[in-house]
């Protein structure tokens, strides 16, 4: 399998444009010009913040049509393992530069990864290899595991590894000229790197995942809504940003005790029984029920005030 995709990497990726890609450069206004935050350095993103307490995740290789090269799967759990302890955000948006959310997977670059001698032993091969599958699925999880709420603001194309991508982040918005495809059986693999894990239990069908998966047919904004991947859909790319930003503002509004214990233990109960979640959140807000937030919010909403939070 891994020799094929390295003699695939050689001569095509998913950052090819795909035949018939409709662009949504026709819609778009001028880009908001920030300047990247000082602390986050990466060649593959660009961290910004629009607004207080909201840090912005561009994926910024926009001539490669945003593909995941070998520097993006180490970079991202970087960034997002550095937001969640940053006292600065309390939500992200990630969006994507250019003409479209991702291609995905860049074959090209990947290649490197898996290369091995022809007279190797297999068994040898695959002990060597599965590092890197299991350091590619801490990419996603990172986002995932991030203690701040995250927001995909996707538009245009989101292909193979941007599905595993946006199935790792919180809430998900899309321009009307999206589309999404599970494309890793078009090259012979089965994903690994979380959108079979989780894409079913986000949209809760079972058969259709499994069409989706099987065939890795094209899939339409509507399309998305409708089984609730995403959960608004916006007329351009500067609508769906600005939507997501302005959503992200409100989340960074609240209390940032309970937003980060509402994430944390939605993610566990997701993965456990019921009276396992109820039993985490118990230990979990014996301790977080006596924050000052609690108070705050309570004061605020009897005089009829916006309460203002703490760092964490």
């Amino acid at each position: 399998m891994f020799r094929n995709l390295a003699k695939i990497g050689r001569s095509a990726s998913f950052s090819q444009a795909p035949q018939n890609l409709k662009t949504s450069t026709v819609h778009l206004q001028p880009v908001r010009a920030m300047s990247a935050l000082p602390n986050y350095k990466f060649e593959t993103l660009k961290v910004t913040s629009p607004k207080e307490f909201v840090y912005e995740v561009t994926l910024n290789r926009p001539d490669a049509l945003n593909s995941m090269n070998k520097e993006f799967w180490y970079e991202v759990p970087a960034c997002f393992n550095q937001i969640s302890t940053d006292t600065n955000c309390r939500a992200v948006v990630i969006t994507g530069s250019g003409r479209l959310f991702t291609a995905g997977l860049d074959l090209s670059s990947i290649a490197e990864v898996v290369a091995f001698e022809e007279d190797e032993d297999v068994a040898r091969r695959s002990m060597k290899i599965m590092p890197t599958i299991r350091d590619f699925q801490k990419t996603f999880t990172a986002i995932e595991k991030c203690n701040k709420p995250v927001i995909a603001a996707i538009h245009n194309a989101c292909i193979g590894g941007g599905v595993d991508l946006i199935t790792s982040c919180d809430i998900r918005y899309c321009t009307k000229d999206a589309f999404f495809q599970i494309k890793e059986v078009d090259i012979g693999l089965a994903a690994d790197v979380g959108t079979l894990q989780r894409l079913p239990k986000i949209v809760g069908n079972d058969s259709l995942v499994r069409e989706l998966v099987y065939t890795a047919r094209r899939f339409q904004s509507d399309e998305a809504l409708s089984f609730g991947l995403v959960s608004r859909v916006f007329p351009n790319r500067d609508a769906c940003v600005s939507g997501a930003i302005e959503m992200a503002e409100l989340i960074a509004s609240k209390s940032p005790v309970a937003v980060t214990g509402s994430k944390v233990n939605m993610v566990y109960s997701r993965d456990h029984g019921v009276q396992e979640g109820l039993d985490f959140i118990a230990v979990w807000n014996q301790g977080m029920l006596q924050s000052e937030d609690v108070m705050k919010a309570a004061m605020a909403s009897m005089q009829k005030e916006t309460p203002k939070f703490s760092k964490l």
